[in-house]
């Protein structure tokens, strides 16, 4: 993709806009931009209803500034819903005139709104400047423009009130989105976090409405509309100059219609009439302009069953992995591993340094759990896991103190130069035949707390507290 002034893209994130597996994808985007310092504006709007909305800002600033390199400032999209407590001041805040408050939004290298309530963004942007000035960005401006989580349920011509339905039990239904893709042919309502299984037992997929209320949602809407869900952890750019498509990510983009999915996966690259005739039920046969895979290692199917749904319970189908942990470790991409994996694989290398005795390897998988919670505590997802990790990272230094108590050294290394001499009489006073002495013996080390056992093989003993060896 060229540079500024020629870079006009749409970013669709489908989760972990601040966390660390989007580092990467940020980079490489600002980096198309071509600019040293790019003017760029965090859109305050869908979480400016939160009691901690300041810090949430706060995050979001700490994270593209540490993590991306990039300054931005915050606003709330409109004057008459700007917060003024939030840090630093609000671009625009000042400025009563709403029309200049939008040129400054046009001029933006670069545009971001993430997390917080679909509908409330979109009530408030529709009564400012901001839904008039994505349009125009994703029309005919320049520069980045990027939606995610919350933020990128506007951008079809329907929108999933999902804090209404999820949280407040309202009845499934849709809102008139942003239609931000409406101009290219594309029908659609946007779902993001569509592999989401923070459910567990329950369904929680496709932005937490489930397959069961998905289904009664679907059949509300008008002939030739799709849906397309963005996996956690996924990005779906759109170069508006050229109309190509790439997926990058751990999960991938789904194509539903009345049920039936086409999932493209991470790696995937199409054309938007590509995606326009997916979107109207026209699939293409392999070779003639189908989706193609545009990086080594790309088409994995991203854990859902060939042309059908996520399965309830993955993260994407990905396997955490084997073997050693490591905060940093990367999954396809460059992509940083999400927080639970990386919890996953923590308990896992702990266990086995345990099992090997290996204190250093035990304290090195506690201070890269420790590493990994500082990076995603700029996330800006109140579902990041943080808490929970926390929590493991308490577990694991506990038992690393009761396995410093009880001693990681084997006790035999202490006990065998005063218990072999010992076996060794024994083992004259039974060739001598002298066995109410050699059980004596016997008797005197399992008083002191070693089993002694006389095998074909020989004699063999061990602390009695220690699992029998082979």
């Amino acid at each position: 993709m060229p540079g500024y002034p020629y870079c006009r893209i749409l970013a669709i994130i489908g989760s972990g806009e601040t966390s660390p597996t989007m580092v990467t994808v940020h980079r490489d985007l600002v980096s198309r931009l071509g600019l040293s310092s790019p003017q760029a504006v965090v859109l305050a709007t869908p979480y400016a209803f939160q009691e901690n909305a300041t810090d949430v800002s706060a995050r979001a600033r700490r994270y593209f500034a540490d993590s991306v390199g990039l300054q931005v400032g915050i606003t709330a999209g409109t004057s008459p819903y700007a917060d003024p407590e939030m840090a630093p001041p609000l671009i625009g805040q000042d400025e009563e005139d709403e029309g200049r408050q939008a040129a400054g939004l046009r001029a933006a290298d670069w545009v971001f709104a993430g997390p917080g309530s679909p509908s409330y963004a979109l009530a408030h942007w529709r009564a400012g400047p901001v839904a008039a000035v994505l349009r125009d960005r994703v029309l005919a401006g320049d520069g980045l423009t990027v939606l995610a989580s919350a933020a990128a349920a506007t951008a079809g011509q329907f929108t999933v009130p999902v804090y209404e339905i999820y949280k407040a039990g309202g009845a499934p239904r849709w809102l008139a989105g942003l239609d931000l893709l409406g101009a290219f042919g594309l029908t659609v309502a946007v779902i993001p976090h569509y592999d989401n299984a923070e459910g567990g037992r329950y369904d929680t997929r496709h932005c937490y409405l489930g397959e069961r209320r998905l289904a009664v949602m679907e059949r509300e809407l008008p002939a030739g509309a799709a849906v397309l869900g963005v996996d956690e952890h996924t990005a779906v750019l759109i170069d508006l100059r050229t109309e190509d498509i790439e997926i990058r990510g751990r999960g991938g983009m789904t194509v539903r219609r009345a049920g039936d999915s086409v999932v493209l996966p991470s790696g995937t690259g199409l054309s938007v009439a590509e995606l326009r005739d997916l979107v109207r039920g026209i699939r293409r046969t392999p070779g003639t302009g189908a989706a193609r895979q545009n990086r080594a290692g790309a088409g994995a199917d991203g854990g859902r069953d060939a042309g059908g749904e996520g399965r309830p319970g993955t993260a994407s189908g990905h396997d955490p992995g084997q073997g050693g942990f490591a905060a940093g470790e990367a999954a396809g991409d460059g992509l940083a591993l999400p927080l639970p994996e990386i919890m996953a694989a923590a308990e896992r290398g702990f266990g086995a340094a345990a099992g090997d005795r290996d204190a250093d390897a035990m304290v090195g998988v506690i201070l890269e759990l420790e590493s990994a919670i500082k990076q995603w505590e700029a996330d800006t997802d109140e579902d990041q896991g943080t808490e929970q990790a926390r929590a493991l990272l308490r577990s694991l230094i506990g038992r690393l103190g009761r396995a410093a108590r009880d001693g990681l050294a084997d006790p035999r290394d202490r006990l065998r130069p005063a218990v072999e001499p010992l076996l060794a009489l024994r083992a004259v006073l039974r060739g001598e035949g002298n066995f109410s002495a050699a059980d004596a013996i016997r008797e005197a080390l399992a008083a002191a707390g070693l089993d002694v056992s006389d095998t074909p093989e020989g004699t063999r003993w061990q602390p009695a507290i220690l699992p029998a060896s082979g």
